[in-house]
């Protein structure tokens, strides 16, 4: 017996040796941000993201006006009451017919904060994008109001762009630019009044990214965001169809330049300004298939220094609801951003 227990222990002992039976397992993957958010995802379109004291802030499209997500770990959401309970008489006198704000934009500029949104009616570029201030974000805030301060860019049937998805940019060297549209020729950009907030009398759009098509044919590129790094401005730009639940197309497109106003261009030198750039999101993969659709992103860096990419995605599980969505981004050593989604 005891000869027999010995021999076991040394071909056990052989065996462990050899690192047969004491290879660990791989490590877990640590979860993503992604699979840990929880609370009121649902509907979420378009939504922009940026922090006041301890508290997050989501805007985004819901119903007729600017809907409202509020957190204090990124982690788990709460619906708070939207802003505004009315058009603007402005608005509808612009776009006759509208009937809600679209595609909201926030930043902390000059000691307040700036709200930019879309009016528009579904597919047309009879739009218009207005602008709202308030010192806080904080409701409870006794100095907390917004106030509207009208038109800002105006797009009609004679223009060759769509004056929507407005995002702010105020580049190195503090001057202040909007970049906007949606199809037609894709996205503009406009120089503007720090004081005013809108732009310069007379001032003309710059294209900075478009995606020729055939006579005819649409040209599906919208929800410009511009973010900096490294000394580059990285220009992220939403390609195909939204807004089409689980059939949605939608994915976001990167390009990199030394100046504001570009020219931008992907990894492979491919220009945004004929429809190229690097992809950034896309839906997953066809064995997984849950979240389609991913795009019309916004960016807020926090004070660790990480930038945190927001986004909509269609979820299939819950019938194609849109859906936030949070990813940190990672610089690479080339210089790119990558999304851990």
């Amino acid at each position: 017996m005891l000869r027999a227990l010995a021999r076991i222990l040394l071909i056990g002992g052989a065996v462990l040796a050899t690192g047969v039976s004491a290879k660990a397992p791989a490590p877990a993957e640590p979860p993503t941000l992604n699979s840990r958010l929880s609370g009121e995802l649902a509907p979420t379109h378009d939504p922009v993201i940026i922090r006041e004291g301890d508290t997050y802030y989501v805007y985004n499209t819901i119903g007729r006006y600017i809907g409202v997500k509020t957190s204090k770990d990124l982690v788990h959401w709460e619906q708070a009451a939207p802003l505004f309970d009315s058009l603007p008489a402005w608005a509808t006198k612009a776009v006759p017919g509208t009937e809600g704000i679209w595609a909201p934009d926030i930043s902390f500029v000059n000691g307040e904060y700036r709200l930019y949104y879309s009016v528009s009616t579904f597919g047309s570029n009879r739009s218009a994008i207005g602008l709202a201030t308030s010192p806080t974000l904080d409701p409870k805030a006794k100095d907390y109001h917004w106030t509207d301060h009208g038109l800002v860019v105006q797009s009609t049937h004679a223009d060759d762009f769509n004056a929507i998805d407005p995002n702010l940019v105020v580049d190195a060297q503090g001057g202040q630019w909007l970049a906007l549209g949606s199809f037609w020729t894709g996205i503009k950009l406009f120089r503007l009044d720090p004081k005013t907030g809108k732009p310069y009398p007379g001032e003309k759009p710059r294209s900075i990214a478009r995606r020729p098509a055939p006579a005819g044919a649409p040209a599906p590129v919208e929800a410009p965001f511009i973010l900096q790094h490294g000394g580059w401005y990285f220009l992220l730009v939403s390609y195909d169809y939204c807004c089409k639940g689980v059939n949605s197309t939608y994915y976001t497109v990167m390009g990199r330049s030394r100046t504001v106003t570009g020219p931008y261009l992907g990894k492979d030198g491919s220009a945004l300004m004929e429809g190229g750039g690097s992809i950034l999101l896309r839906a997953d993969l066809e064995e997984k298939q849950r979240f389609r659709g991913p795009g019309h992103v916004g960016a807020f860096t926090d004070a660790d220094g990480t930038t945190y990419l927001v986004y909509h995605a269609y979820d299939r599980e819950h019938d194609g609801a849109p859906t936030l969505r949070i990813a940190p981004l990672v610089w690479g050593k080339d210089g790119w951003p990558v999304a851990q989604d």
